[in-house]
């Protein structure tokens, strides 16, 4: 658990003992919304932790399902407050994606597949502005440098002291050719890439062109694990103007085993490692 209190996945758990009440109590979400003259949509948001609840929303939703034991009650609004902290992340401004930032810093594993870019917990500086520059080219050049700031502080779940206990990234071979800010830039990110792949906890793998069609040419995903039980995993991907997230049991299986099927496509670790160098050794040239 990280040292601090994660906004984000307070709402996540939250959200999930709000809908476990519901359900014990046999009421659809639908009722429930009858029951407090607000929409429905509000209560499927609170209970998939994608708004802030208050402790008011609390305590009338332990109205609705009887709850009278004042320690769970007590229990819940502490989890309400909390969740309206803001993150660590908050200080740089307007981030898009920011529930993925507070998701990836409470992961005690990722696995995630890139067919264009270098993940961002991998990036060079120099390569994330580029990426940023490019994929956003309305971006003023102070949100940019926050948005690069934000992207190199995550990546202290690689070098830090709470360190992910696992990350698996497999790339398509366009991301080692793809020159994204010039030769020397993807000299240092490919060099960089090698060196993160001596790491213990850290595993990269490479689809080579050769391979030809795979289950990863229909988009790019994330699947994060977390410490707790009571956190389901999650699936992520990135869009330009909204984020989605699967949390389902049977998406989750779906995309585990589509995992699966990318990492027996792409070429083994040493492989992976060999195919990086010589392309840095082009690009050095």
């Amino acid at each position: 658990m990280s040292a601090n209190i994660n906004p984000t996945v307070r709402r996540r758990r939250l959200g999930a003992e709000l809908r476990r009440l519901r359900e014990l109590k046999g009421m659809t979400a639908e009722e429930v919304a009858g029951r407090l003259m607000v929409s429905q949509s509000k209560i499927s948001r609170l209970e998939n932790g994608r708004r802030s609840i208050s402790q008011r929303d609390v305590r009338d939703l332990c109205d609705v399902y009887d709850v009278s034991d004042e320690r769970i009650r007590a229990g819940l609004m502490e989890m309400a407050r909390e969740s309206r902290q803001r993150g660590w992340w908050h200080e740089f401004g307007d981030i898009p994606y920011s529930v993925y930032i507070g998701l990836e810093a409470e992961a005690s594993s990722i696995r995630a597949y890139e067919s264009s870019f270098v993940p961002g917990l991998l990036q060079t500086r120099e390569y994330a502005e580029a990426v940023v520059e490019g994929t956003q080219p309305d971006t003023d050049v102070s949100a940019i440098k926050r948005r690069v700031d934000v992207r190199l502080k995550r990546q202290s779940r690689i070098y830090g002291e709470d360190q992910l206990g696992s990350l698996w990234v497999v790339i398509d071979e366009a991301v080692l050719i793809r020159v994204v800010g010039g030769p020397r830039v993807m000299a240092d990110q490919l060099l960089q890439l090698l060196e993160l792949s001596e790491r213990p906890n850290i595993n990269l793998q490479v689809i080579p062109f050769k391979h030809g069609a795979h289950p990863g040419m229909t988009g790019t995903f994330s699947l994060m694990e977390f410490p707790e039980s009571a956190d389901s995993t999650v699936v992520y991907f990135e869009g330009v103007t909204s984020d989605l997230y699967l949390e389902k049991e049977a998406d989750v299986r779906r995309y585990t085993n589509l995992y699966d099927h990318l990492r027996a496509a792409a070429l083994s670790v040493a492989e992976s490692r060999s195919l990086i160098h010589t392309y840095a050794e082009g690009f050095k040239r």
